[in-house]
């Protein structure tokens, strides 16, 4: 997940400031008490629960190759697939620039922690009647744009 951005984290807070204001008029209870303590709740609400449990860092995510996939496969069929094993955090099927057909291949990212079971339980696997190739993807090399 990324980073809030700053702005929308001030604006939500202050929404919730004003709301806070107005429904404090109605409980009469202290209003600028509710409504500085909903501010701060919600702005600092998105950077508390980034470092909850629930969700993973960049760090922790790894790419996995997946080969031989059948060619009417779809993202969301993979990604079902691979949820049986651990956290999804995408799914990417490689299509032909020229006639926009799936080549047969893809790549799923997935949390770092799950990445061996998967390979373990998904390789040489028959999916859609065909044998899956499941393995960690390689580091793609940079690319040198050179004239020709």
């Amino acid at each position: 997940m990324k980073s809030p951005q700053i702005l929308t984290v001030v604006i939500v807070a202050v929404a919730f400031a004003i709301v806070g204001y107005l429904v404090s008029g109605f409980l009469e209870i202290d209003a600028t008490t509710v409504a500085v303590s909903l501010f701060i709740g919600a702005l600092i609400a998105p950077f508390i629960s980034k470092s909850g449990s629930n969700n993973q860092n960049d760090q922790d995510i790894k790419t996995l190759y997946v080969g031989n996939l059948p060619y009417r496969a779809n993202e969301a069929a993979v990604r079902d697939l691979f949820s049986k094993y651990g956290f999804v955090h995408s799914v990417r099927l490689m299509k032909d620039k020229h006639t926009g057909k799936r080549r047969g291949f893809g790549f799923v990212e997935m949390s770092a922690c799950d990445i061996q079971a998967t390979i373990a339980a998904l390789n040489d696997v028959e999916f859609q009647q065909r044998t899956l190739k499941v393995r960690e993807a390689k580091e793609r090399p940079e690319r040198t744009d050179t004239p020709e």
